[in-house]
């Protein structure tokens, strides 16, 4: 069945210019929000929790722009099956290249790290050819392998390379050609509380993931926060910022602090933008958390500063 689908319809679709599927976008965007509500108490409760000082009307507002944005990002999805090297060059336009093309020169290795804000899969698309690093994208198998084979064979198809989590290390390390850089998106809720990094994000105590932290250590990787922003519809600005290009220097918690903050910012100042669906706070806060911090920072140090 998904493969009629994916051949059928959902590829053929694909193919069209994207000033018809945007027709599309409010469509579906009404029916998510009206005819069949799509995780409506997920998102007006993550919401609620993440601007207390707000009223309910805006609570409401912010859920129904983010049911816009979010019938654009279904279209722009499945534009991104087929869309041109050339369309996406015109369509993500870096802000400040030189950041990238300077950590290169200087042979260094690269996480670029944000979340799941504003179009996120046109970046996995176009990195390759964006910067001059290689492109490295970790992620987890999808449930279908055939969705799986088919969005990640369109993800690489400008030479991003799509690497298992399990497997990231061989990847890395058997990769000589040039430096490289690593998209990870570190917003996505930890599968463990207990081995999460705990900080306030968005007026909620906050489990994050600690990937980002820890590969920079252990493999000296420099760290650069993106910041996707809309412009007119379809066409975004990627702002890049550098948090370190001396990982070591840092104490525990730094990088994953800077990176939780700088998204936490943009996600204040446009929050339509941001995965609100996602069940970003499903993990139980530990009873013992202060002492499990004290145990973590402990483990950190003595793996990477003594």
């Amino acid at each position: 069945m998904a493969r009629i689908a994916y051949n059928l319809f959902v590829y053929p679709l694909s193919k069209l210019p994207l000033s018809i599927l945007y027709l599309f976008s409010s469509f579906f965007a009404f029916l998510l929000n009206y005819g069949f509500p799509y995780r409506k108490k997920v998102i007006l409760k993550n919401i609620q929790n993440s601007f207390p000082g707000l009223s309910p009307k805006e609570h409401r507002e912010i859920q129904t722009k983010f049911y816009k944005h979010f019938g654009d990002l279904l279209v722009e999805g499945i534009k991104n099956l087929s869309i041109s090297r050339e369309e996406l060059t015109k369509r993500l336009v870096v802000k400040n290249p030189e950041l990238m093309q300077q950590l290169f020169d200087q042979g260094k290795n690269v996480i670029l790290v944000s979340g799941h804000y504003n179009n996120w899969e046109w970046l996995i698309s176009a990195q390759n050819f964006l910067f001059p690093h290689q492109a490295f994208g970790i992620g987890m198998p999808m449930t279908s392998k055939f969705w799986d084979q088919k969005v990640n064979e369109q993800r690489q198809r400008f030479g991003m390379k799509v690497v298992h989590a399990k497997n990231y290390k061989a990847a890395f390390e058997s990769y000589k050609e040039k430096p490289f850089a690593i998209l990870n998106l570190s917003d996505q809720a930890p599968p463990e509380a207990e081995k999460s990094y705990w900080t306030n994000f968005l007026n909620q105590k906050t489990p994050v993931l600690f990937g980002t932290e820890f590969m920079a250590n252990e493999y000296d990787f420099s760290v650069v926060f993106f910041a996707v922003k809309k412009g007119k519809r379809g066409y975004y600005e990627m702002e890049l910022k550098l948090i370190t290009d001396n990982p070591k220097q840092l104490k525990y918690g730094e990088i994953t602090e800077a990176h939780t903050r700088l998204l936490e910012q943009e996600i204040n100042q446009n929050p339509e933008f941001w995965l609100w669906s996602h069940k970003r706070w499903k993990r139980t806060v530990p009873v013992n958390l202060n002492e499990l911090k004290i145990q973590q920072e402990k483990r950190f140090n003595e793996r990477f500063r003594n």
